[in-house]
């Protein structure tokens, strides 16, 4: 195998760098790039990773280790770019085309472990984090949007559109069983939420962050209920306004142009998917659930859905935080899900009263997704996205399905109550036991 057997995208097609490099050829610093890259891989001990460049071949890790990827190296500077730029470097160079991988997600998957590994160690310090690649991407292919940055609307619904399924929701699918289809399960995760939060005909539900209008049609046709949904993006308000139109619910859904801040009333249940991720910090978490408590009934219930890192993690990424704020959206945190709990114990009298991890699924969910764009990718093209981005875009769906797998990323659904909330117990359904 050489490098030239690596498939980028189409194996129809060959690789063409994607921004063609520029400035004099590669020098002692990508030598020595190279070379501390070759020796942080030697000590592998999760995977088995072979790297190609010309016509060398490394092979790194244990051979009968069922994670395996090939990665190709295009040009030299791939080494200095990944050395001394760290999660954002590796991912640069990926988008420029330096390297390229057979299996982009298991390659991930291994320098994810390895950069862990390497997070005690000090070398993780000296050539950045891979973790920073996944907050990264995950604020570009999965960020909500919020008060303070909407990009995901930014992204343009024709777009979106590609790789979403028809109910346009982005956020994580619940896949029920192993055949469920990516629309089955934004379907599964839209009534499961609804039900947790027990929604009855004739009650009114706000929702902070409508997205594309999924929740609140599905709120409303199913379960009868009245729904005000909340956006800062222009043309979420738009598209999602179009949509409760078109199904005939506009006496029970209104889209707003609002920050959950500034709305007044009262509600009977609050919902918020993947939203609370945009705050930045602590104070605005606990303004963020001082307003859920303040809009919610005393007998009202409310369902948050966050993406979280280990509280072990948050903590290591919170002293990174200026490094990484080079290359990421300035002001986003990933929460852990004890940060979310005490901002809520802080700032309101929510109670937690369900708490589930579906993490797992979202690694299912961002699969889908990759794999729905690189099936589309021409017809990406021709909506005029250049290569580097959709390589860029690619990677980052690619970065946060390892980060899921590997669980260095969570996905929690929290169902808080009001102290005058009488909701029976949520049981789960768990297999029967084995016999003996």
């Amino acid at each position: 195998m050489n490098a030239g057997d690596i498939v980028r995208i189409d194996p129809r097609r060959p690789l063409r760098l994607a921004v063609a490099p520029d400035g004099p050829p590669p020098g002692r610093m990508s030598r020595l790039a190279r070379r501390a890259l070759l020796a942080r891989f030697a000590s592998l001990d999760r995977g088995r990773l072979v790297l190609l460049e010309g016509g060398a071949r490394h092979g790194f890790g244990d051979e009968a280790d069922p994670l395996q990827a090939t990665v190709a190296v295009r040009h030299p500077w791939a080494f200095a770019a990944i050395a001394f730029g760290g999660g954002a470097g590796l991912a640069d160079a990926y988008a420029d085309g330096l390297w390229d991988a057979d299996d982009l997600v298991a390659s991930l998957r291994i320098l994810l472990a390895a950069a862990e590994r390497s997070a005690t160690s000090g070398w993780i310090g000296r050539v950045g984090a891979l973790s920073e690649a996944l907050r990264r991407g995950f604020r570009r292919a999965s960020g909500p949007p919020g008060p303070a940055a909407p990009a995901r609307s930014e992204l343009g619904i024709e777009f979106l559109s590609l790789f979403l399924d028809d109910t346009l929701s982005y956020s994580c699918g619940i896949f029920e069983h192993p055949r469920a289809t990516l629309r089955e399960a934004q379907v599964a995760k839209l009534e499961r939420v609804c039900r947790k939060l027990d929604l009855r005909p004739g009650q009114s539900l706000l929702e902070i962050g409508s997205g594309w209008g999924g929740l609140a049609i599905h709120a409303a046709r199913r379960h009868g209920v009245r729904v005000a949904s909340l956006t800062r993006s222009r043309a979420q308000h738009a598209y999602a306004t179009a949509r409760v139109r078109a199904a005939g619910l506009a006496d029970q859904v209104e889209v707003l142009f609002a920050d959950y801040r500034d709305v007044v009333g009262t509600f009977d249940r609050v919902v918020s998917l993947e939203m609370v991720e945009a705050l930045a910090g602590r104070s605005e978490r606990e303004t963020y659930f001082r307003a859920i408590r303040e809009r919610l009934a005393d007998d009202g219930l409310a369902l948050v859905q966050a993406i979280t890192v280990p509280e072990s993690r948050a903590s290591r990424r919170e002293r990174a935080r200026r490094e990484s704020e080079r290359v990421v959206f300035p002001g986003i945190r990933i929460p852990s899900a004890t940060g979310l709990l005490d901002a809520a114990a802080r700032a309101s009298d929510l109670r937690l009263f369900h708490m589930e991890e579906i993490g797992p699924h979202y690694a299912r969910t961002l699969r889908a997704w990759r794999e729905r764009l690189l099936a589309r990718w021409d017809d990406a093209r021709a909506l005029g996205r250049d290569e580097r981005f959709l390589r860029a875009f690619l990677y980052d769906l690619a970065a946060c399905e390892a980060g899921f797998e590997e669980r260095y990323l969570g996905d929690v659904q929290l169902l808080f109550a009001r102290p005058r909330a009488r909701r029976a117990p949520i049981l789960a359904a768990l297999p029967p036991p084995a016999l003996d």
